[in-house]
């Protein structure tokens, strides 16, 4: 038995965590393996995707993409991956600096790439490099399957449906029977390689009615690529090589675009290519086929068989939730326990799959484009600041380190404009190209993101290491925010616009100045970098001291924090800014009270927003937004209502993904947001003495071991 002196030490030194001492304390393969994916009808919302971080592949009810057509307009059945990329050829020579314009800021012209709708040749200019590069729809990889009658089967035809993803082996088994015939397909995601690999069982393979298909096709250049488009084929070309028996690769050459589908499988086909870049393949004399395919920059030859991906996919998965931080709502009297439990560990899935890679991913992960398939930087802390609260800070880092490779763009863009350090861009490619955008253009509070990621990677273990890899990047970062500051002779303070767009989006950047969020985050990062500097044994910076002394204070009327200094009458019933995201609570979410904010008023705004909001206008991440704000101010029942608010765009999908709209039916910002939310509900904050303080006792009995607090 423990003696309460100890238990007291425990929640001192684990962060009120009482079970983390014991390593037992949660069955962890239980609290997965309950929220095991099972469907026995075909969904389109519920398609399943399987990755490695860098690479996914997204299936409906057989275990391919058998059925691309019909799950077009729900979740899409893509293949994408981090380094496939395409342009249009630019026949017309356009430059990114015909979208250039000059905006009156402060009293000086600075240039921003915006969305210029004339004259008509830098229209066109903007539009091509809006589009271009977009992330490719590598090929589609599914089953055609033959009635009886010679007729393709339909979706309908699909009978006796029976699907279990089980999560902890990172296995599919799809089982189904077409005209009373089964078939048994097993799915694996290849965590070494960008490839997937399957074993499919039927007698229809001897009855010459399954078939594999391979198909490649070519990009739409549309906001959405959901990898369904294949009419054009004069600007690409595919072909089959073999290698050695049983052993081939497929070639798709799209305009300068080359990459590799490289395959392996088990006994003899024969191939069909008289479609243009598609080829159907035929098992001879079997009734089980095993195909290995791996997608890459490079031809190459597939060495292992699925036995081997297999067994390395169920370690890599077993390892992935035995480490890091891991939940457990049983026994839990609150009705919604199992829900939320099941959304933390499909967004822990999901999250693994989709946005651990080595870059930035985009909103809709690497299931299909939005926004042409660019990262959007905003957004990045919403995606990966939970892999460091969640014991995975490694994950965090890999993609982190992304920003050393586009540092140089960064600091030409804070050069273009007057600026001194970084200006990290909002929408960008893999290369860090800026997106002409007259909204992105013009948010800021991408900026300090990577200052408090690097201090995640520092808080997991304080280890020199990251402060000697980071630091360049951080005081960078800060120079460049202390140079955007603006002094203002008649207060003495420093602003932060006019000229920029916050958070909130709704809000015109000439006009706009002192968002209470960004005012708070500047303030934040600028005092976590001054922190850095200590640390590497460095004097702190006059500049950046100056301006944190003499920063605006965050703007208030009525006793309640405003959106914006420039937007007094914001919660007046009229109001046209109570949509879209509450960023006002932002500024006591992620991190603690910055640039005097007072709590108290913080409440009072709270749920002046809660009341006056429309939250029908909102976004995924907003909820758990609401839930951190709710949680720093001690309100566990707020807490939790946000996470299951009554809205669309806080729908989670039987798969875990978090649905917003029929254009974006996977939004992964919501899944991460969610986990960093439970992080800061359970293991809490700096400062915190309240033990679970995102909970109610009463209600919840929370286990909870490997996360992390919040700053």
């Amino acid at each position: 038995m423990i003696r309460p002196i100890l238990i007291s030490f425990l929640f001192l030194t684990l962060g009120g965590n009482l079970f983390a001492s014991y390593k037992d304390s949660i069955n962890r393969k239980e609290v997965v393996t309950r929220h095991d994916i099972i469907a026995h009808k075909a969904d389109t919302l519920a398609s399943i995707t399987m990755g490695n971080g860098g690479f996914a592949f997204t299936v409906d009810i057989t275990g391919l993409q058998t059925f691309y057509k019909d799950y077009e307009n729900g979740v899409p059945l893509g293949t994408e991956s981090e380094w496939g990329w395409h342009s249009f050829p630019n026949i017309h020579h356009y430059k990114r600096s015909q979208s250039y314009k000059y905006i009156t800021q402060n009293g000086r012209q600075v240039s921003y790439s915006v969305q210029i709708k004339y004259p008509a040749k830098d229209k066109a200019a903007v539009d091509y490099f809006r589009v271009n590069p977009h992330r490719l729809q590598l090929g589609n990889i599914g089953f055609v399957l033959l009635k009886k009658n010679g007729q393709r089967a339909t979706l309908s035809d699909i009978k006796n449906i029976n699907q279990h993803l089980l999560l902890w082996k990172g296995e599919l088994i799809s089982s189904f029977t077409l005209e009373g015939t089964p078939v048994t397909v097993y799915t694996y995601a290849n965590q070494q390689k960008d490839g997937i690999s399957f074993k499919v069982h039927s007698n229809l393979l001897k009855m010459g009615r399954l078939f594999i298909r391979v198909a490649f096709p070519y990009p739409t250049g549309d906001f959405s690529d959901k990898g369904t488009y294949f009419k054009d084929t004069s600007s690409q070309k595919s072909f089959f090589n073999y290698t050695q028996k049983n052993k081939g690769y497929f070639v798709h050459q799209l305009d300068s675009t080359v990459y590799y589908l490289n395959t392996n499988w088990n006994s003899a086909v024969d191939i069909d290519s008289s479609r243009p870049n598609f080829f159907l393949l035929e098992p001879k004399n079997t009734d089980e086929f095993e195909f290995n395919g791996v997608f890459s920059q490079k031809k190459d030859i597939v060495k292992d068989n699925l036995a081997q991906i297999k067994n390395s996919n169920f370690l890599s998965w077993k390892n992935f939730w035995e480490e890091g931080g891991a939940i457990d709502f049983a026994g839990s009297k609150d009705k919604r326990a199992f829900e939320l439990e099941r959304r933390i560990i499909l967004s822990e899935y999901l999250t693994r799959v989709q946005c651990a890679g080595s870059f930035p991913p985009q909103e809709t992960g690497l299931t299909y484009n939005s926004w042409y398939g660019k990262e959007h930087l905003e957004m990045f802390w919403w995606h990966a600041a939970h892999f460091a609260l969640w014991g995975h800070p490694e994950l965090l880092e890999k993609s982190l380190d992304w920003y050393f490779k586009i540092e140089s763009k960064a600091k030409a863009l804070a050069q273009r404009q007057g600026y001194q350090g970084v200006r990290w861009p909002k929408m960008v490619d893999n290369s860090g190209n800026e997106s002409p955008s007259s909204v992105g253009a013009f948010l800021i509070w991408e900026q300090p993101h990577l200052i408090y990621l690097a201090e995640l990677l520092y808080r997991d273990k304080k280890q020199k290491s990251i402060i000697e890899k980071y630091k360049h990047l951080v005081f960078e970062t800060a120079d460049f925010m202390a140079s955007f500051a603006t002094y203002d002779s008649a207060t003495g303070k420093y602003n932060l616009g006019k000229g920029i767009i916050p958070a909130q989006e709704c809000f015109n950047a000439t006009e706009t100045f002192n968002p209470t969020y960004e005012l708070s985050y500047w303030y934040w990062a600028l005092n976590m970098a001054q922190k850095w500097r200590v640390r590497s044994g460095l004097q702190k910076n006059k500049k950046w001291e100056n301006i944190i002394k003499n920063l605006a204070p965050l703007p208030q009327k009525d006793g309640l924090y405003l959106a914006t200094q420039s937007t007094p009458d914001c919660y007046a019933p009229d109001s046209k800014v109570t949509v879209d995201h509450p960023a006002v609570l932002a500024a006591l979410a992620s991190f603690g009270a910055a640039d005097g904010l007072d709590t108290s008023v913080m409440k009072r705004t709270f749920f002046k927003v809660k009341k006056v909001w429309h939250w029908d206008h909102t976004w995924g991440w907003d909820f758990p937004l609401v839930a951190m704000t709710a949680t720093r101010l001690h309100l566990p029942d707020e807490a939790v209502d946000a996470l299951f608010k009554n809205v669309t765009t806080n729908t989670y999908l039987p798969n875990g993904n978090n649905y917003q709209d029929s254009r974006l039916t996977i939004y992964l910002p919501g899944n991460g947001g969610l986990l960093s939310a439970i992080a800061l509900m359970c293991a809490g904050f700096d400062g915190n003495k309240t033990p679970t303080p995102g909970f109610d006792r009463k209600n919840w009995k929370v286990k909870w071991e490997g996360l992390s607090p919040l700053p």
